[in-house]
């Protein structure tokens, strides 16, 4: 600061000691405030957990958590279900339910939690629980989480006092209580006619802002019943750049950036994790050439996954058996890799001309760029590698509109034979999730099936317990030995990027649900 002149009086001096006693008290008192002011940053700071995403969630409609983007806000965050699964070990915990068990053959018995408040204040207790199932299951409501996990199955609930509730389905269930998790428990006072911005329920986390197309935040719920989370404050970003997420980890912009790919420069903060997302390649089995096994089983053996493991893939991940990864009741851990055998692959692709097998007829590969990192380069080498076996091969990579058009029924009829693309993740913990729908003669996302194959899955579908596990692996079996529909390629890892700031063990259900109460302030 430049200094006042001087003036040689006596007047004066008296003066500017009194004017520097004002200024001085000032900027303590200016400093005291910014300190106060950095005290307060710091600690604000301290307390908030910042996490980027690839999109911005289009909803936060609990009934919607089985979109990966909305999940991950909401899913045991804001909402929780009935019960709770273990990602890791597959169990099913208590949640808003502390017990409950099959009453009846078509009935489930629900003992609930007492105590429990919802965000607005209001009590939870067996009519709330009763509300959001049906709620969540009603046609206009149109939410994800019925078609995904109650498909057809007619579902009737009743409180039969404030900490019971019984659920009872129109033919028997035996993972009611695993698809009961899904559902966001909400209170009564939720519209039932649309689908809401602000969601309340009785996780650890309340809705407290969204800025659409900047930020959304919530806070940490001071009535929770549970343990209190370590932060008190989550804001969500979002950047569809990769390379731009993790930069933000590593410039101190956020904590965690989810959905990285190995190259994305995440550096020191990259954490690599298992995922349960099968890549594979899904057949016309019904459609020639491919409508001949010896073809099917020179796909398989043409196709040199280690060699897409390690290039494609970064090394993350493990080649892949079966569409049911481990840790998914029904998974069959008799079931192994195809080995890369490409002189194999050529045999059996001559055998089949030789007997007149038009394998001369071109297939398309239906690829769907930007599926997975290197995905285009991924269907170039698998193009590669049938043109090498002896088949007529070329690739048609599209959009994900393009690519639907193809998964799912009805499917173009005009179109020739196919290969199609395929990623599959079974985040709900049960085969029955997979199968039909992706093995069965009928199912929505499958190509081709057999009587033989929907009767294994029938009968493994009304199961439970052990017999349960043992039916569908018999079913896997029977589709890899006797069907060979799928070449499959690799069970792909993931990478996020961590704040040294925070302590986080991710878990197989990371993509899709991402539970802020296990993240936790990293001691110094």
């Amino acid at each position: 600061m430049a200094r006042t002149p001087s003036r040689s009086i006596r007047t004066v001096r008296t003066r500017r000691v009194a004017g520097v006693t004002v200024v001085l008290t000032a900027l303590l008192t200016t400093q005291a405030c910014a300190m106060d002011t950095q005290s307060t940053s710091s600690t604000e700071s301290a307390d908030t957990i910042r996490i980027v995403l690839k999109d911005e969630p289009p909803t936060l409609e609990t009934c919607q958590g089985s979109q990966n983007s909305t999940g991950l806000v909401t899913r045991s965050n804001i909402a929780e279900g009935l019960t709770s699964r273990d990602a890791d070990t597959g169990d099913l915990n208590p949640a808003l339910a502390t017990e409950w068990e099959q009453t009846s053959d078509n009935t489930w018995t629900f003992t609930l939690r007492d105590g429990v408040s919802f965000h607005d204040g209001s009590a939870f207790d067996a009519e709330a629980a009763a509300y959001s199932i049906e709620r969540a299951l009603l046609p206009e409501m149109a939410c994800d989480v019925a078609g995904q996990f109650f498909g057809d199955q007619t579902v009737t609930t009743k409180a039969v006092d404030a900490d019971t509730l019984e659920v009872t389905t129109a033919t028997p269930d035996p993972i009611l209580p695993l698809r009961l998790s899904f559902v966001g428990i909400v209170p009564t006072t939720t519209d039932n006619t649309a689908k809401v911005r602000e969601p309340i329920g009785t996780g650890p986390y309340q809705f407290k802002d969204w800025q659409a197309g900047t930020s959304l935040s919530l806070e940490r719920f001071d009535d929770y019943w549970g343990e209190a989370p370590d932060f008190g404050t989550v804001e969500y970003l979002w950047r569809s750049e990769g390379t731009i997420r993790a930069a933000m980890v590593t410039n101190n912009e956020a904590d965690l950036a989810i959905t990285l790919a190995p190259e994305d420069g995440a550096g020191d903060a990259a954490v690599q994790y298992k995922t349960n997302e099968v890549t594979y390649m899904r057949m016309d089995a019904g459609i020639a050439p491919l409508d001949d096994r010896r073809v099917r089983e020179a796909v398989n053996y043409a196709l040199d996954n280690e060699g897409m493991l390690g290039s494609i893939f970064a090394g993350q991940g493990q080649l892949a058996t079966q569409l049911v990864p481990e840790g998914v009741i029904g998974h069959n851990p008799e079931i192994t890799p195809w080995p890369y055998d490409m002189d194999r692959a050529k045999k059996l692709i001559a055998e089949a001309k030789a007997d007149g097998v038009p394998v001369d007829e071109k297939i398309t590969i239906i690829g769907r760029t930007g599926f997975y990192p290197k995905a285009d380069e991924a269907m170039e080498i698998v193009q590669n590698s049938l043109t090498e076996a002896g088949l007529n091969v070329e690739v048609q990579m599209g959009d994900v509109n393009t690519w639907l058009q193809h998964l799912l029924r009805p499917v173009p009829t005009d179109f020739g034979p196919r290969l199609l693309m395929g990623m599959h993740g079974n985040q709900a913990g049960d085969a029955s999730f997979t199968m039909a729908n992706n093995l069965g003669s009928a199912g929505s996302q499958s190509s081709y099936g057999t009587e033989e194959l929907d009767a294994l899955i029938a009968a493994a579908e009304v199961a439970s317990g052990q017999e349960r596990q043992d039916a569908f692996a018999e079913a896997l079996a029977y589709q890899d030995e006797e069907i060979v529909r799928d070449a499959m390629m690799v069970q792909v890892g993931a990478t996020l990027a961590l704040s040294p700031k925070v302590d986080y063990e991710p878990t197989t259900a990371t993509g899709d649900e991402m539970r802020v109460a296990d993240m936790h302030k990293a001691t110094p």
